[in-house]
């Protein structure tokens, strides 16, 4: 008798080491970004109808991101802008223990992750002008 199970996957945290390049007009930058991304992942499984788990386990996967935003300057030194990042994360075979309930097993577990971003930011300071 198969006794339903459900997978559950929890990113705890998310890493992003990119460059970008852009191409500005007037009061509007527009980008592209690259590099790597990490994160730090647990995976837990259990029982569908009662939801006792009985298999946990935790990584940290490190990939590849890409992104791209634009940026709008809609005041003296303030900025609102839009940025949108994917990760691929791959799809490694992750480990899970023994339990008292179960066996060690392995699950390969494919992760993508997708960021959607709007912030608003203000610049200090300034260019320095001496005045005599």
């Amino acid at each position: 008798m198969l006794i339903p199970a459900t997978n559950r996957t929890k990113i705890d945290g998310i890493g992003l080491f990119t460059g970008q390049v852009g191409y500005a007009w007037n009061n509007i930058l527009w980008y592209v970004k690259g590099g790597a991304a990490v994160t730090d992942n647990k995976y837990s499984t259990f029982f569908t109808a009662t939801g006792v788990v009985y298999n946990q386990a935790s990584d940290t996967r490190w990939g590849a991101a890409v992104g791209t935003g634009i940026e709008f300057g809609f005041a003296p030194n303030w900025f609102v802008g839009v940025e949108y990042d994917h990760l691929f994360m791959g799809n490694p075979n992750v480990t899970f223990p023994a339990s008292n309930i179960a066996v060690t097993r392995s699950d390969n577990i494919r992760q993508d992750v997708d960021i959607g971003t709007v912030r608003v930011s203000y610049r200090f300071g300034g260019p320095v002008v001496a005045k005599y």
